[in-house]
């Protein structure tokens, strides 16, 4: 394991004021985005949106980083391009997405085990070949009175560590995900202590498999009350909330921290990643990682509306996705304000 390699990648991904641009969606869940936005759905489509976004001028301004899924990884522009050459021409890393899905977990009714350790040693050195240098792997928790079970719970950790500490021998950077979903009715309390009941298991793990802190990056959830939930929270309390969980449970050595926005509509996880970092911008407030963005949905969705498969459509789009990445990078700055969305 090259540590000082995995050290440069985290902060080339981490540094510098730039989230990342996950378009790491599976060809079925792209396909269902593309039916939604009355796009066929097919190879070519998919390649067609893909290819908006990795070549949109000036995307390297707010993006380090993107998550590609081994479809796209392989995919190149209508001129032979491979997508991959394009990011890296642009100084933007390319990760992949490596797990395989979740699956029913065996003996725990309505929980999942996230699935793709098998062969993930041989993948990992074919994606570092194909130009990837860091890598996600997402275990999804979902919380009900009975759930998640501490057998799911260690199982998934259990995971995600053996993942990362296969990624970090193949010289590839784990993006490690654990995800409390938003599904449901239960409290921003309720998150906030699944949540780091969670983390603090998922980072037992890790150190058990002897993964390198300082080359791994953390992409959590928020902590804020779930989307059938009758008492929501303002931003404030959203963001006061999530620090207070991660700074009880994650170790200060990891790299960094890169939110994943979970189904939040765009406007409002900005606008919560701002409220995070809003807090430490004066002289001796700090906190001991750097908060960043992993976004999906929350960059791509105002582009895939805008685009909806016409060619004539691919600078609107793409001057879409740049307004979001630009207003996330504002957003780590603590300076997002509502009136940039004008």
């Amino acid at each position: 394991m090259n540590v000082q390699a995995l050290v440069e990648t985290t902060r080339k991904l981490m540094d510098g004021g730039r989230g990342l641009l996950a378009m790491d969606e599976s060809p079925a869940t792209c396909n269902k985005r593309l039916l939604a936005a009355g796009i066929p759905q097919t190879e070519a489509a998919r390649r067609a949106y893909r290819a908006l976004m990795v070549t949109t001028p000036a995307l390297n301004d707010s993006i380090s980083g993107v998550i590609l899924h081994d479809e796209t990884i392989r995919q190149k522009t209508t001129g032979g391009i491979p997508f991959v050459n394009i990011l890296r021409d642009a100084d933007i890393l390319a990760g992949i997405k490596v797990d395989t899905g979740a699956r029913a977990l065996a003996l725990h009714p309505g929980e999942t085990i996230t699935e793709g350790l098998d062969g993930l040693r041989g993948r990992l050195a074919d994606y570092f070949g194909l130009g990837a240098r860091f890598a996600k792997w997402r275990a999804v928790f979902t919380v009900t009175e009975a759930a998640p079970s501490r057998g799911c719970i260690a199982a998934n950790a259990h995971a995600l560590a053996r993942y990362a500490a296969l990624c970090q021998e193949a010289g590839i950077v784990p993006i490690v995900e654990p995800e409390v979903l938003m599904d449901g009715a239960h409290t921003r309390e309720t998150c906030g202590k699944v949540t780091e009941d969670v983390l603090r298991c998922v980072f037992e793990n890790l150190h058990s498999q002897s993964v390198c802190l300082e080359g791994m990056i953390l992409k959590p959830n928020m902590v804020l009350p779930r989307s059938a939930c009758p008492e929501q929270a303002t931003d404030d309390e959203v963001a006061d909330a999530t620090l207070m969980h991660l700074r009880r449970a994650v170790p200060a050595a990891i790299a960094g921290i890169a939110f994943l926005s979970g189904g939040q509509p765009a406007e409002r996880a900005t606008a919560r990643l701002n409220a995070m970092n809003a807090r430490f911008r004066g002289p001796g407030a700090r906190l001991p990682w750097p908060l960043s963005f992993s976004f999906a949905r929350a960059l791509q969705h105002p582009a895939l509306e805008i685009w909806r498969g016409e060619d004539a459509n691919v600078a609107l789009a793409q001057r879409a996705l740049l307004h979001r990445a630009a207003c996330n990078r504002a957003a780590l700055r603590g300076e997002y304000s509502q009136s940039m969305e004008a």
